[in-house]
């Protein structure tokens, strides 16, 4: 149950801080009891809203206003939101165009959008449970330890009795032998890569090779050897909080499908990718919940990532204006440019959980 309040508080706070990104918008008739002047800024009022500062004229001073700004911020953007849902579902391509033209009083803009669906995601994910694992097993470094440990006792046993018996060139064998068990036992606890081989000919070893620069895959196998459970949860924490740096990475990637088209700029591009991302994160909680709902939940879920390519295309065409052939190869290339784009974000993720 607490689990239930806190993601509907998570989706609260998440329409207050998009709200705060994406205020009130549209037309609107002064107030009868508004003052000549802006309270704000001392502008003198031709309308319900400060020319100068934006601030509304007429401001209320009680509690049930209060109340009603915190449930309109918290639960939703005015009459914008569901001016914007539909189309960015059905018509995702004209909704980036029209915004990217000028029309942005009618819509929610794209970064306040983006923000309200991870902090959905994050709600959502809390009131069904979908978290990181708490109780991971460990019991793969721990046999290779203990296996090392018992290995490197035999190795001493065997080394001490030769060398009772005087058999010095077995014995110095055996020093190699120790010296290596000593540093597969070390490469264990410090996250290193190891290799060895046990008692009875059983060989143990792992290679990580993550990000490809050694000490941060070092201090990521270390934490993960330590505490998996605890790593998990510091990725999927990680995930929110970063899940802006999609957008940024993106971007140069759109790019390079209309580099040689000077009219779109880099801010036509920001736009289209994080309407497009703001789409695939709320796929993303339907069919999450699709699937922990139950099986018939789980089939229909199976096909809900087949809509992504679709929309995808559509968002090209129209928000570009391309030709039903350059709006296919384009998807062609960003589907190759959208794996590279994750893999660079789980690279981040990753060399962040190493410190």
């Amino acid at each position: 149950m607490s689990d239930l309040f806190d993601g509907i508080g998570t989706a609260s706070e998440g329409g207050l801080f998009a709200r705060a990104l994406e205020p009130d918008s549209g037309a609107k008739r002064p107030h009868p009891d508004q003052p000549d002047a802006c309270r704000n800024c001392g502008t003198e009022l031709t309308g319900a809203y400060c020319q100068a500062c934006g601030q509304r004229g007429h401001l209320h001073r009680t509690i049930g206003a209060f109340v009603h700004e915190l449930l309109h911020g918290a639960l939703h953007f005015e009459g914008k939101f569901w001016r914007t849902l539909p189309m960015l579902v059905f018509r995702p391509g004209k909704l980036t165009r029209r915004y990217i033209d000028g029309e942005r009083a009618r819509f929610v803009s794209p970064m306040a959008l983006f923000l309200f669906t991870v902090f959905l995601m994050f709600a959502i994910f809390q009131m069904l449970g979908i978290t990181a694992p708490a109780d991971l097993d460990r019991s793969g470094v721990d046999t290779a330890r203990t296996a090392a440990v018992e290995a490197l006792a035999e190795a001493r046993t065997e080394r001490d009795a030769l060398a009772q018996e005087g058999s010095s060139e077995a014995a110095e064998n055996l020093d190699d032998r120790i010296d290596k068990l000593n540093d597969a036992i070390r490469q264990i606890d410090e996250g290193e890569n190891y290799a060895f081989t046990g008692k009875g000919g059983n060989t143990f070893s792992q290679q990580i090779n993550l990000t490809g620069i050694d000490f941060i895959d070092r201090g990521i196998v270390k934490k993960w050897r330590t505490n998996p459970s605890l790593m998990l949860y510091k990725l999927q924490a990680n995930g929110y909080k970063f899940s802006w740096l999609l957008i940024p990475i993106s971007i140069p990637f759109v790019w390079l499908l209309f580099a040689w088209k000077r009219r779109f700029k880099a801010y036509d591009h920001a736009i289209f990718v994080t309407y497009s991302i703001s789409f695939v994160t709320l796929m993303f909680i339907v069919t999450s919940a699709l699937v922990i709902i139950g099986p018939v939940g789980a089939v229909i879920a199976g096909f809900l990532p087949l809509v992504v390519p679709v929309h995808l295309y559509k968002q090209l065409r129209h928000a570009y204006g391309l030709s039903r052939f350059s709006a296919f190869w384009r998807l062609m290339v960003l589907s190759v440019f959208i794996w590279i784009v994750v893999i660079l974000f789980l690279q981040v993720l990753l060399m962040l959980g190493a410190f």
